[in-house]
C-alpha cells in the first residue's frame, strides 16, 4: 500500500468517479449524501450518478483542494482517498463557519475509503497521514461532516471532538480537549 499525492487532480477524475461510485454502492447509497439531488440514482446506476456526481466533483479538484492523496494497492487500485484544504482565502467553502476560517485551519476533506476494505487500517493510515501533512504546514486540522454519518463516530474515536453545530454539519477538531 502507498499513499501517493495526486499532482493533477484532474486527470485522476474519471477514476475518481468509479472509485466514488464504489463506495456509493457499498454503503447503499448513504455516502456521498449526495444532498443537493432531488432523486439519487440508484446504486446499480453509474451513468445516473456520474451525471449528478461528475460537475461537483470536477469543481472540487480543480477550484477547492489543495491537496490530494489517494491509497493504491499494489497493482494500482485505488483503495482510498483523502484531500486537504487550507488556503480558504477567495474559496467558496459555504460549510465551513466564518469562527473556524482562519490561516491555522486546514480542512481534511473528500475521505473515503472503498467498503470492501473497511476494517484494514487504511483509513486510518490515510487519516493519520492527513493530520500529520496539515501539522507539517502549521494547521490545525478539521473536519465538516454530517452529524449522521458512520464517520462522525469514527472521526471521534480517532481523536477528534465537536467544536460546533453548523448549519446541517457538526465541525470537528483534532485534539480538542485532550
Amino acid at each position: 500500500m502507498r499513499i501517493e499525492r495526486v499532482e493533477r487532480p484532474l486527470a485522476l477524475k474519471d477514476e475518481l468517479v468509479k472509485f466514488v461510485f464504489r463506495v456509493y454502492q457499498g454503503t447503499d447509497g448513504a455516502y456521498p449524501a449526495l444532498e443537493w439531488v432531488k432523486e439519487k440514482p440508484s446504486t446499480d446506476d453509474f451513468d445516473g450518478f456520474r451525471k449528478v456526481y461528475e460537475p461537483f466533483l470536477q469543481f472540487r479538484l480543480g477550484e477547492e483542494f489543495d491537496e490530494l492523496y489517494v491509497l493504491r494497492d499494489e497493482g494500482g487500485k485505488i483503495l482510498g482517498v483523502i484531500a486537504l484544504v487550507y488556503n480558504l482565502e477567495g474559496k467558496d467553502v459555504w460549510w465551513v463557519p466564518e469562527e473556524i476560517k482562519g490561516e491555522k485551519t486546514g480542512l481534511i476533506e473528500f475521505f473515503m475509503v472503498e467498503p470492501a476494505h473497511k476494517g484494514k487500517g487504511y483509513g486510518s493510515k490515510l487519516l493519520n497521514f492527513a493530520i500529520e501533512r496539515l501539522k507539517g504546514l502549521g494547521k490545525e486540522a478539521y473536519i465538516v461532516t454530517f452529524p449522521n454519518l458512520e464517520a462522525y463516530s469514527y472521526y471521534l474515536k480517532k481523536g477528534f471532538a465537536k467544536v460546533m453545530d453548523y448549519r446541517e454539519f457538526v465541525v470537528l477538531r483534532f485534539g480538542e480537549g485532550q
